[in-house]
């Protein structure tokens, strides 16, 4: 299974803004569950720390596998996602790994 981290920083002007482009953010992330083949997982999460380092939004999903989250790149339906939103997102970064099996020790 491989895990797909990103993290953004949203536009806003106000603060208000930043509420609206991150609610329009989460909608279009939610509106690909059950559209992506082999995406098994996806949760969009708010930042409610307000830390000055923080990022404003996570997206954690997970994928069947490597193959899985490289057609999700090309996928039409991830592809109207990202034009979407579009000079909302201001910063972006990025984590995949792959997740072994559990193993008790």
């Amino acid at each position: 299974m491989i895990r797909h981290i990103v993290m953004w920083n949203v536009r806003g002007a106000t603060p208000a803004e930043k509420a609206a482009n991150i609610e329009r953010l989460q909608s279009s992330f939610h509106s690909l569950r059950g559209r992506i083949p082999g995406l098994l997982h996806l949760e969009v999460g708010v930042d409610t720390s307000r830390a000055d380092y923080a990022c404003d939004v996570v997206l954690y999903s997970e994928f069947e596998s490597q193959a899985a989250l490289e057609a999700y790149a090309n996928n039409p339906e991830h592809l109207r996602v990202r034009d979407e939103l579009v000079g909302i997102r201001i910063e972006r970064h990025q984590v995949d790994y792959e997740v072994e099996e559990m193993r008790l020790q």
